[in-house]
């Protein structure tokens, strides 16, 4: 296979609009994806044609959607290869993942257990667990970076120890793009009988994900970046992890009896999906897959690099502009600052030549703060930019710096 760069962006209708009388340079694809046509077709058509309530009714429009939901349960399971769809659970995102999570899990903790996080954690997976902290007594323990923006392995290991109930780290970073070595974090964690939970909503993005290659116990992720809708996303858990949670939220579906008396759960997913799930937006989801599935995972990945390799070059001697993270192999984000300009304004302005960054502190205050910092700038590709676009950024970007110079 091979990667065909100008078909794959005309299924994007969004990217043939200006912004300010300019070609739109969507740079901020970290935070949300564009969509492909597939997915809004695919979610038009269910809204058109066929729409119900799903596992809950008989006739013929309740049955079609049951089972185009549990396709997109179904689609999810292979793309991340789970040994079965019942290790699937749809969530609202990586957020309501994470907090699933450390909310049931958080039930049999005691005051004194321990969960390993480290200090490049977005917010989704430092604050369920700080509540659990207030509440109950637990103990975070956080692994340091080293200037590149790795994880301290040496000190990862060491915070291992006999009141670790969870390790929770980022597959890699929204901030830094450094891909974190998911299988050594895995054993080292194993080896001493705990859990892991990775935070995959980068990771699923520019690379192909095998959750039982991995021997992962949990992995979360969001279809807003993976080129789907909002409102979706996926818990994968092992069966005999799943089946020792207790119910994170309850209500319709969940349930196996009712009675004024007592209640009886029903078995992982639906154990962890009360209530009406997200249904158009799984069927989004699945079509957001199917589509990605067509591509050559990793000619676009070489893709993304590239575009990172050519806006790195072309800034080349600019010492007015200082990147954050420089770990080796990390992905294609570029989070910076500008010498004498805040973030906020570096995005405002880059906007007036069209060009979508990010700015603010990424939902990773601690990152920053590691890095003396209280904000910065981002720029993210995705498989839809082109070379040109790179550079735009770059002229976009020396222009910029005039108005602080």
């Amino acid at each position: 296979m091979s990667f065909d760069l100008a078909k794959a962006r005309a299924e994007f209708p969004i990217l043939r609009r200006e912004v300010n009388g300019r070609p739109l340079v969507y740079l901020d694809s970290a935070a949300s994806a564009q969509k492909p046509r597939a997915v809004i077709e695919a979610m038009a058509g269910a809204m058109q044609h066929s729409y119900a309530n799903v596992h809950r009714g008989l006739h013929t429009l309740a049955n079609e959607t049951t089972e185009a939901y549990e396709k997109a349960r179904e689609s999810v399971r292979r793309f991340i290869n789970a040994g079965s769809a019942g290790e699937i659970v749809f969530t609202k995102g990586t957020t309501e993942a994470i907090n699933l999570v450390a909310s049931s899990l958080g039930q049999r903790l005691e005051a004194g257990d321990e969960v390993v996080l480290s200090e490049m954690e977005h917010h989704a997976n430092i604050v369920p667990w700080h509540f659990l902290r207030e509440c109950k007594g637990v103990v975070l323990k956080f692994v340091p970076l080293t200037d590149d923006g790795r994880l301290d392995m040496d000190a990862y290991r060491r915070l291992l120890g006999p009141r670790t109930r969870m390790v929770a780290l980022s597959h890699m970073s929204n901030v830094l793009g450094t891909i974190n070595p998911a299988a050594e974090i895995i054993a080292a964690a194993h080896a001493v009988g705990v859990p892991v939970l990775l935070d995959g909503a980068q990771a699923i993005v520019h690379a192909e994900v095998d959750v039982q290659g991995l021997d992962v116990d949990f992995y979360a992720f969001s279809g807003h970046k993976l080129y789907g809708p909002t409102g979706i996303g996926v818990l994968y858990g092992k069966a005999e992890r799943l089946a020792a949670l207790p119910p994170y939220q309850g209500g319709g579906e969940m349930i196996g009896t009712v009675t004024l008396e007592a209640i009886t759960y029903a078995d992982p997913p639906h154990r962890f999906e009360a209530g009406t799930p997200p249904i158009l937006e799984a069927i989004g989801l699945s079509a957001a897959i199917e589509w990605l599935g067509g591509l050559d995972r990793q000619a676009v990945a070489r893709h993304e690099r590239s575009l990172y390799e050519r806006l790195k070059a072309g800034l080349s001697g600019a010492n007015w502009v200082t990147e954050i993270g420089q770990a080796p192999g990390k992905g294609a984000i570029f989070s910076f600052t500008v010498e004498g300009a805040h973030a906020h304004d570096v995005a405002q302005i880059l906007d007036r030549y069209g060009v979508a960054v990010r700015a603010g502190t990424h939902c990773a205050e601690p990152l920053l703060r590691r890095f003396g910092l209280t904000s910065s700038a981002r720029a993210s590709f995705a498989l839809y930019n082109t070379v040109e676009e790179a550079d735009s950024f770059v002229e976009a970007l020396h222009k910029t710096r005039t108005f602080f110079s």
